[in-house]
């Protein structure tokens, strides 16, 4: 089966999917291409026909997060409806997860992102996070949040679910308290975007 995804042009996205499975399990350090070509099914050598080095697997690892980040982000203001405060809920719930399920991941995203020479990387990241400036903009043209600066009000509700999904991963907060965490958290959003913008 692996020697045929192999075979048939899929080896990359093999490759990233394993790599990803390893983060996830053991983090970023212990991650090497020969150790994930030996998880593949495939030659040593074969992931350098995609990755020259450790970097460019780390790279492409964090820009392919950042599109299945959106892609969860989207998904869910999509499942949502049409109305700002239960998108904004499922939008929350969404980022929590993933970061609660992939923290190590979502620290190669993060540090890539701001790394200098990473346009891709950043480009994939802003594209992520659209979904939730979009967001914002639909409060503030709804009247739900107060005008301003879309990016400062979205600041406050990203560091708010990072600030969740910390006391998760830190083993403070149980994961079966994460869903009334984060409905907490977007009611108290509401009214203190107002008092904050």
């Amino acid at each position: 089966m692996r020697a045929r995804a192999y075979h048939h042009g899929n080896l990359r996205t093999a490759l990233l999917e394993q790599a990803e499975r390893s983060v996830r399990e053991h983090g970023v350090e212990r991650l090497s291409l020969r150790e994930l070509a030996r998880q593949t099914g495939v030659s040593h050598g074969a992931p350098r026909r995609h990755f020259s080095d450790r970097q460019a697997l780390l790279d492409a690892l964090a820009e392919a997060g950042f599109a299945r980040l959106g892609a969860e982000l989207r998904s869910a203001v999509e499942g949502a409806g049409e109305q700002f405060e239960p998108r904004l809920l499922a939008t929350a719930g969404a980022y929590v997860r993933f970061a609660t399920r992939d923290a190590a991941l979502l620290e190669l995203m993060f540090a890539g992102k701001h790394k200098q020479g990473s346009p891709a990387l950043h480009e994939a990241g802003e594209r992520a996070f659209a979904v939730i400036r979009d967001l914002i903009e639909q409060g503030q043209a709804e009247g739900v949040l107060d005008s301003g600066e879309p990016e400062r009000v979205g600041l406050v509700l990203f560091a708010t679910m990072q600030g969740i999904a910390a006391l998760v991963t830190g083993g403070i907060v149980d994961v079966a308290h994460v869903e009334g965490l984060v409905a907490d958290a977007t009611t108290h959003f509401l009214p203190a975007s107002r008092a904050a913008a």
